[in-house]
């Protein structure tokens, strides 16, 4: 019998760490007269990108930009210019893992994660480097995923939780909107979650399902949507083709991204609310 060799198996694998804070969006010409730190995280991609095609990406026939978390938000952002790079008949599509990050109030009310956008964007002026951001929105709301992008041509595909730990104690809770720390052990576990706080999760996964209808319009799309209480799902072999990692639709990550990208089926999947027959890793 034959062997099944995985997808992507023989693959280039290129790890761009993370060094800017902005997605690679930034584009300061003075060093921070404090800190002395350079906000330069634009010009950090445009010359990576640039050492790779001398090193043979510019003759490449397959490539996936993708990037978890922050570098999810970043593989979404530069999806477009990636694929600009690379040559005219190459297969390109981009993959965002936990990088969807939504606009919503925080348990107080406030918009803290708007706050913190903006600070981004100012101090690493980045607005000239958000595509698909016209000139009647706020430059913050573009790294918003959900007002953008509607405006990517590349195929994108998005894996992501309803429930995504990180924007949970980041985005819904922050510590300034729980000043006594009553959600301290739910957004450990979820499991230790009062029935109210289980509510405002529900909530919060309504929220995050109506960010994702910008996607409607993007035909080539791919979609894996659990209920995992987790930030990111890609790192590790456990999750990303493990014998217990995630699935919908009795489809691993792994298959269901490799499906779409070499385009023997679409996948578009949206778990049930939590708690559901779903499997989730338990990390």
């Amino acid at each position: 019998k034959a062997l099944s060799l995985p997808d992507f198996y023989n693959w280039n694998r290129v790890k761009i760490r993370y060094c800017d804070g902005s997605s690679f969006t930034g584009d300061v010409e003075e060093r921070d007269p404090v800190s002395h730190v350079y906000y330069r995280g634009a010009r950090i991609w445009r010359a990576v990108i640039q050492e790779l095609l001398a090193r043979g990406m510019r003759t490449a026939e397959t490539a996936l930009l993708s990037g978890g978390s922050a570098g999810g938000l970043a593989s979404i952002l530069h999806c477009d210019s990636f694929r600009g790079f690379l040559p005219s008949s190459a297969k390109v599509k981009c993959l965002s893992d936990a990088g969807y990050f939504v606009h919503v109030k925080d348990i107080a009310g406030e918009e803290t994660i708007k706050a913190y956008y903006n600070d981004v964007v100012t101090t690493h002026g980045s607005a000239k480097n958000l595509p698909g951001c016209n000139s009647a929105m706020e430059p913050a709301m573009c790294f918003f995923p959900q007002y953008m992008v509607h405006e990517v041509k590349t195929p994108l595909f998005i894996l992501n939780s309803a429930y995504d730990s990180w924007q949970v104690s980041n985005i819904l809770v922050p510590e300034t909107a729980d000043p006594n720390g009553t959600w301290k052990d739910c957004k450990l576990h979820i499991s230790r979650c009062s029935p109210t706080q289980l509510k405002v999760l529900q909530e919060y996964r309504g929220n995050f399902l109506n960010a994702l209808k910008a996607l409607d319009e993007l035909r080539s799309m791919g979609m894996f949507i659990n209920s995992c209480f987790i930030h990111g799902q890609t790192r590790l072999q456990e999750a990303w083709f493990g014998a217990h990692s995630p699935t919908l639709n009795n489809t691993r990550i792994a298959t269901a991204i490799a499906d779409w990208f070499y385009d023997r089926r679409g996948f578009v999947w949206i778990d049930c609310p939590y708690p559901c027959d779903s499997t989730c890793l338990n990390v």
